[in-house]
């Protein structure tokens, strides 16, 4: 009887005009509460996709590149005189000034100095580079007129992509009259065509943008990492291990680990003055080489990946080293044949994350003085060598125009590795991850 007027009264008390009300104002709050989580997560999304495409749009142009056809005389006597076909002779020749009398011959009316320096801006001051390596490859050549496609300069490839308006007063506009009557003389012969632009992944960095490329910043950033891989894996998951499996719970590694976890929330340029005073100042290690940076990086990615593995053996349940035990495994027995296998791909989650983070980073590099203007393709981690988000940093000050797409371009080329290491990771994480 209790009961019956306990559940009538608390009915009574659900239907009274209070109560109605209340429930309105709390479905009313709920229903704004994940409004505004929606509204949270189309802005946030609505930023990344106007940010991703315009960088992307902004890139566009650097992935082709034109050129222009010219008839090339390849003299025997300013190529190779002595007939020797002796590649160190034929590759020291004056290309440039061959693709010059190329210009004079289609054009014989110029004759002013002024006038004839315009002319040559038509193409690139690096356009030798093409008939060079046209002849060593055909070196059957020399000795006739041969057409061979160079690149124009990087202010005609602008103009011809339309990022220049050619309609603009000659003094607004970097491109003269004249540059626009002698392209639009080879473009109504045809001569003018757009290739994609392997220089971008093929060539090293250079001043001039039609022939600066990533080759040397990505190969500087693999080796990078390749050496903080090496170095900062192996010790981060033993020191992990030893931490969580076998260290004794005292007040000496309870202040170990409370610096391990202040280290990974330390700036990343603090690295870098340690990787300056101790790599570079006290054991004389070759500055703006990767073996330097690998070593900062390494520093700087150890934290993350000791918490990742201590975390990821933390996670297997206690009955794996209780069952290994009770069949005579020894200790460490039971950390390197169980457990660290079945932990393994979270720790190699974690390892990747700290890679990608790492390879990401501009700041410590700046210190040790990887920011800088490196032509050559590194060979090894001792070579001159500058990194990804480096030469973006360095292509951004750049005052050419034409350095604007071919930052954009390496932007998307640094976003597409990242995204991939991620996506590796993501990989390993599901196809390895068992629920307990």
């Amino acid at each position: 009887m209790t009961d019956t007027s306990t559940s009538m009264s608390v009915s009574a008390a659900l239907k009274s005009p209070e109560s109605a009300a209340r429930l309105k104002a709390r479905y009313r709050a709920e229903r704004r509460f994940r409004f505004y989580g929606r509204a949270a997560i189309g802005i946030a999304a609505g930023i990344l996709i106007f940010l991703l495409s315009s960088i992307v749009y902004n890139s566009i142009p650097a992935f082709t590149q034109n050129f222009v056809d010219l008839d090339i005389e390849l003299a025997q006597d300013k190529i190779d005189p002595n007939f020797s076909y002796d590649t160190a002779i034929i590759a020291s020749a004056d290309w440039q000034g061959l693709i010059k009398a190329s210009l004079r011959r289609d054009f014989p009316e110029v004759n002013a100095r002024a006038d004839k320096r315009e002319l040559y801006d038509l193409v690139s001051s690096g356009a030798g580079d093409w008939v060079r390596d046209f002849v060593l490859d055909n070196p059957q050549s020399i000795g006739g007129v041969v057409r061979i496609a160079v690149p124009t300069s990087d202010d005609i490839d602008l103009l011809i992509k339309g990022l220049i308006d050619r309609t603009l007063p000659e003094s607004d506009r970097l491109v003269s009259n004249k540059e626009l009557v002698w392209l639009d003389h080879y473009t109504a012969q045809d001569r003018v065509n757009a290739q994609f632009a392997w220089t971008l992944f093929t060539a090293g960095d250079s001043r001039e943008p039609e022939m600066a490329g990533l080759s040397g910043a990505f190969i500087g950033s693999l080796l990078t990492i390749l050496v903080t891989l090496a170095i900062s894996f192996p010790i981060g998951v033993m020191a992990a291990i030893y931490l969580e499996e076998l260290a004794p719970k005292n007040r000496i590694t309870s202040i170990i680990e409370v610096n391990i976890n202040n280290l990974a929330a330390v700036p990343s340029i603090v690295f870098g003055l340690l990787g300056l005073a101790v790599f570079i100042s006290f054991f004389q290690l070759p500055r703006s080489a990767p073996l330097v940076g690998g070593l900062v990086l390494s520093l700087m990615t150890l934290p993350t990946i000791i918490i990742a593995t201590r975390a990821s053996l933390a996670s297997i349940p206690p009955s794996i080293r209780e069952a290994a035990l009770g069949i005579g495994a020894s200790r460490l027995q039971v950390i390197f044949h169980h457990v660290l296998p079945l932990a393994m791909p979270g720790i190699l989650t974690g390892t990747i994350i700290g890679l990608a983070q790492a390879a990401g980073e501009t700041a410590p590099l700046l210190m040790i003085g990887m920011m800088a203007f490196i032509v050559d393709t590194p060979t090894d981690i001792t070579s001159k060598a500058t990194v990804l988000p480096a030469q973006i940093y360095m292509w951004a000050n750049n005052p050419e125009r034409a350095f604007l797409p071919k930052t954009s371009a390496a932007i998307v080329v640094l976003l597409v590795f990242l995204l991939s290491v991620n996506a590796t990771a993501i990989y390993f994480r599901k196809k390895f991850e068992k629920r307990w």
